[in-house]
C-alpha cells in the first residue's frame, strides 16, 4: 500500500474525533509507466457502513495501473457518519487530484471516478451535483477552487436511487438517517439530476442483483440517453453483487474488457496502452493491517 494522503492534514470538517476513523484518505497508485494523463478516482462500496477497499479498490487500482493508468482510491467516511460528510469526503478527493496534478504528472481535465455499489452513489454524485449544488467546503484553500465533477464515469452495480424501494436501504438509511428528509431523498436520487453536462458513463449490473436493485442501473441509463449524454450499459443475465472485476466468476469476467474498449473509444485511454490483467480471484474486502475510516467493525 503506498502512503495515504490525508483529505484534510489539519482535521476534517463535521469530525466526531480524532481517531484513524475521523480521517479521510487517498492511496495512489502511480504506475512506473504511463500510457495516458488520464487518472482515475476509485470510490468502493459497502452500503456506507464500511469500505471495501480491497477487492473494489486496490484490486481496481492494480488493474488500472497495468495498463499505465493512475489510480486514487478513497477511504471516506462512512456511519455513524451520514449526510453530508461522505459528499464532502468525495468532493475534497476530487479537488484535491485536481490542485496537485502537476506533481502526480496527469491532466487534470482527463479525471474519471470509477464507483462500486454505494461508491457508485458516491460518484453518481459527483458527477450530478458538482459543481452548482455542491456542499460548501468548510476549510477552504487552494485545493477546494478547484472543480470536483469528474470528466466520466465508471459505474459497477451502482446505488443510484434513494426513493424506495428501488433504494438499497442500508445504503440511504447510513447516508440520509433513519428518518429520511422527503427534499434529500429526491435531491439524492441521481438519475432525476442527470443534464446534458453530466459526464459520459459506463455501467455495469446484473438482472437478479440480490442486493440493489438492477433499476437503478437502468434508471440512471435511461436519464444519460434522454439527456443526450454518451453512455453504454451492459447487464448480465445474473444473480451478483459486489463481485468487483468477477475474476472467480466466468460468466462476469468479460466486463472489464468491455469496460476497456470503452475507455479506448472515448480517448481515456490509448489503442496501445498494455493489455488489463488476467481475472484474477478477489482479494479479501479489506486489507489486513490496514486502518482507516472505511475499516468494518469489528
Amino acid at each position: 500500500m503506498p502512503q495515504p494522503i490525508f483529505l484534510w492534514p489539519q482535521g476534517a470538517p463535521d469530525a466526531l474525533g480524532q481517531t484513524e476513523a475521523d480521517k479521510p484518505r487517498l492511496y495512489p497508485f502511480l504506475p512506473q509507466t504511463r500510457s495516458t494523463s488520464t487518472a482515475v478516482l476509485v470510490i468502493p462500496g459497502g452500503g456506507y457502513q464500511h469500505v471495501a477497499i480491497g477487492h473494489e479498490g486496490v484490486q481496481i487500482a492494480a488493474w488500472l495501473n497495468a495498463q499505465g493508468v493512475p489510480a486514487f482510491v478513497l477511504d471516506y467516511r462512512v456511519a455513524p457518519y451520514h449526510y453530508p460528510v461522505p459528499i464532502e469526503d468525495g468532493q475534497r478527493a476530487m479537488r484535491l487530484i485536481r490542485a496537485h496534478a502537476a506533481e502526480y504528472g496527469i491532466d487534470p481535465h482527463r479525471l474519471g471516478v470509477w464507483g462500486f455499489s454505494a461508491g457508485g452513489h458516491l460518484a453518481s454524485t459527483l458527477g450530478t451535483h458538482c459543481d452548482a449544488d455542491a456542499v460548501p467546503a468548510s476549510t477552504p484553500d487552494g485545493a477546494d477552487a478547484q472543480s470536483c465533477r469528474p470528466d466520466f464515469m465508471v459505474l459497477s452495480y451502482p446505488v443510484i436511487s434513494m426513493q424506495l424501494p428501488e433504494a438499497h436501504a442500508n445504503s440511504r438509511m447510513n447516508l440520509l438517517g433513519p428518518n429520511v428528509d422527503p427534499a434529500l431523498e429526491r435531491r439524492y436520487s441521481n438519475h432525476l439530476a442527470v443534464a446534458a453536462e453530466t459526464p459520459a458513463t459506463f455501467l455495469f449490473a446484473t438482472t437478479n442483483d440480490p442486493t440493489v436493485p438492477v433499476a437503478n442501473s437502468l434508471d440512471f441509463y435511461r436519464a444519460l440517453q434522454q439527456a443526450h449524454v454518451p453512455a453504454e450499459l451492459h447487464i448480465y443475465d445474473f444473480a451478483n453483487h459486489g463481485c468487483g472485476l468477477c475474476g472467480s466468476i466466468i460468466p462476469l469476467s468479460t466486463w472489464p474488457g468491455l469496460l476497456r474498449n470503452w475507455l479506448v473509444q472515448r480517448g481515456w485511454i490509448p489503442l496501445t496502452a498494455p493489455p488489463p490483467p488476467a481475472p484474477a480471484p478477489n482479494l479479501p474486502s479489506w486489507i489486513p493491517g490496514l486502518t482507516g475510516p472505511g475499516k468494518p467493525a469489528q
